[in-house]
């Protein structure tokens, strides 16, 4: 275990070295902002240290002038100010929009075999909450990191200027700040790491609970279950305590540096003032004054410290995804396109396996379905109906043989191409929160709403829309209104209907529909594959609810069926 977790962490920290680089070259607009700030900060030091001497020999225009230069230092520095929070912004917006799009891009491109083993909610906390937390270290970290490595030094050289004793004590207080931040860093690390970890398990818990509430309820666990979620709940609030207490360490320590420095510079001066040597007024007024600036830059970079051990926490989980590689052996032809007008299937000696452990779920399969043919897969479960389905969305890719769509290898057309051929029908279709218009314009958004209205009518979703207030209008999912399984099954059969693919898919469409039910989706079902390719995974006895061929997957023979309506 301790050699997994040192593999992750090294592979961390290599994500994190190079997202670090890219990003510093980004942000350098936001850091010379700041240090530009610091340029004008110590002018306004300048200007203050004049109006003082002006005020002890006044002359006819040095007030004016220093007063003059004070105001306009202040102005442009505000002006930066403002200007380096905006890049700062788009800083963190960018790198996460270009980080989720990569990793969406990652898991998509693996399929559900690739993430076999990877429970949703671990990966719905990488792609939202583990690439939000990286937020700060583009938008602020990179920035106030290399700010600190440049504007204390323009501090130090103005001191140097001035008084060189001050210089030293400047630069030796400096130089205890980021010791003492290390030693608070290792402890701030570990401690965002396993608050990240208690955040992964209460996510999974959550959702795990939330899918299977009806068997909770009904096994009377519903009250520990709360408990249980109230407990892992806790945990996660005293393990972001923890972090929240490590990083005041290094705010401290920069208090006490700041209090050093402030005291050593006082003393410096104390004993030329108490002779009377007023001259030095502006000077140890100078001298004093540039302490906070000079611990400007550590403050800043102190209070985003916490995003760079965040970050490091966060890119175990992403740099520890599985690899994008595609889970086929065999090699990849160049990219194409397939004509969306007739759709012929085959498979040649297909074998797969989801894991070697379990076997695999079929090998040497091979059958060919003409274009505008229909496809019975009959067999018991785990007999790889479902299987077939899923390598012909290309999803999965099969470990030996190959798919062909009108001749073409599936590996090789353009994904975007078999989407737009292809229309899935399963179990248990996805409806969205919105109007059922919009569901059903989910398979065709550009389609107008009289399009809509057919697709509805052929799938016989007007049948309970009419009697809806605002009838395809009318909002289903939160807020709205419910829908059974009859319904939501016409919706999805809509969805077909409107998108016009030639390629349809159905993985046991009329599953536990109630006969009435059943008999409305299998006359929509009639319909909707009239002149198209269909492939549709089924128990034996529906198989003969259509006519075409069927394929036994139990018994691995292909025979021509008859419709015996």
């Amino acid at each position: 275990m301790a050699q997994s977790d040192s593999a992750e962490t090294i592979a961390a920290k290599s994500w994190l070295r190079h997202e670090i680089g890219a990003g510093r070259r980004l942000a350098s607009p936001a850091i010379a902002a700041g240090v530009a700030q610091t340029a004008l900060a110590i002018g306004q030091i300048f200007c203050a240290t004049r109006l003082l001497a002006a005020v002890l020999h006044p002359t006819d225009h040095s007030i004016f002038l220093a007063a003059a230069g004070f105001s306009l230092l202040a102005l442009l520095r505000a002006g930066l100010t403002i200007l380096q929070e905006r890049l700062a912004k788009s800083l963190g917006i960018g790198a996460r929009r270009r980080l989720r799009g990569a990793v969406l891009s990652r898991l998509l491109s693996l399929g559900s075999a690739g993430l076999r083993g990877r429970h949703s909610a671990e990966l719905t906390g990488v792609v939202v909450d583990r690439i939000e937390a990286l937020d700060g270290l583009f938008g602020r970290w990179i920035p106030a990191a290399a700010i600190l490595l440049i504007s204390p030094a323009l501090v130090v050289l103005a001191a140097l200027l001035v008084d060189w004793r001050t210089a030293l004590i400047l630069a030796v207080t400096g130089l205890l700040v980021p010791i003492a931040m290390a030693f608070a860093g290792i402890g701030a690390a570990a401690a965002s790491r396993r608050q990240f970890t208690a955040l992964t398990r209460l996510q999974t818990r959550f959702i795990d609970r939330v899918r299977g509430i009806s068997t909770i309820v009904l096994a009377g666990r519903a009250e520990a279950e709360a408990i249980a979620l109230g407990v892992a709940a806790d945990e996660l609030r005293q393990r972001t305590m923890r972090v929240l207490r490590v990083a005041f360490l290094s705010s401290t320590a920069l208090d006490l540096a700041a209090a050093v420095a402030l005291i050593g510079i006082a003393l410096r001066f104390a004993a030329p003032l108490r002779a009377g040597n007023v001259a030095l007024i502006p000077t140890a007024l100078f001298a004093l004054l540039l302490v906070p600036e000079f611990f400007t830059p550590f403050r800043n970079f102190s209070a985003v410290y916490q995003d760079r051990m965040a970050a490091q926490a966060a890119a175990e989980g992403l740099a520890t995804l599985p690899s994008a590689e595609p889970v086929a052996a065999i090699a990849t032809p160049p990219i194409r396109t397939v004509a969306a007008q007739g759709v012929a299937i085959a498979f040649e000696d297909v074998g797969f396996a989801w894991s070697d452990a379990r076997g695999p779920v079929f090998s040497h399969l091979s059958f060919r379905l003409p274009a505008g043919e229909t496809m019975m897969l009959v067999g018991p479960s785990g007999s790889g109906k479902s299987t077939i389905i899923e390598l012909l969305l290309g999803g999965v890719r099969p470990q030996s043989g190959r798919i062909t769509i009108n001749g073409a290898p599936i590996e090789s057309v353009v994904p975007a191409a078999l989407a737009r051929l292809t229309a899935l029908i399963s179990q248990k279709p996805f409806l969205f929160a919105g109007s059922i218009a919009d569901n059903i314009r989910l398979g065709q958004p550009e389609a107008s709403d009289e399009a809509v209205q057919r697709a509805a009518e052929r799938a016989h979703v007007t049948a309970f829309t009419d009697a809806l207030p605002d009838g395809l209008n009318s909002l289903i999912g939160d807020g709205g209104f419910g829908v059974s399984g009859g319904q939501a099954q016409r919706i999805a059969i809509a969805r077909a209907f409107l998108k016009d693919a030639q390629l349809l898919l159905l993985d046991e469409p009329t599953a536990q529909l109630d006969p009435a039910t059943e008999r409305d989706v299998l006359d929509a079902l009639r319909r909707l594959t009239l002149g198209r390719t269909v492939i549709l995974a089924t128990h034996a006895a529906f198989a003969h609810e259509f006519s075409g061929r069927k394929l036994d997957l139990g018994a691995r023979t292909l025979s021509r069926l008859d419709s015996v309506l």
